[in-house]
């Protein structure tokens, strides 16, 4: 499920490239502050697998809600109270 959900978000990101040490950029424009960069191409796109990957287990941590991509989505079970 989450390794599903990483690359949809690879997928749906985009590229730039900016004047910095590491001149790679990108984002995930549906993961609000999602985004890496890298001295290559592929070594930004490991960050931002990385990024993702974060992103989610914190919402899953706090909570959050976490917006499907496509086809793809996390669902979480609902906490029963006690």
């Amino acid at each position: 499920m989450l390794l599903g959900y990483i690359q949809e978000a690879l997928e749906r990101a985009r590229y730039e490239l900016i004047e910095d040490e590491e001149p790679y950029y990108g984002e995930v424009p549906e993961l609000p502050g999602v985004w890496a960069t890298g001295k290559t191409l592929e070594a930004c796109r490991r960050h931002l697998a990385e990024a993702v990957e974060d992103w989610v287990l914190l919402s899953i941590a706090k909570g959050l809600p976490i917006p499907a991509l496509g086809q793809i989505a996390i669902h979480l079970p609902e906490k029963v109270s006690a």
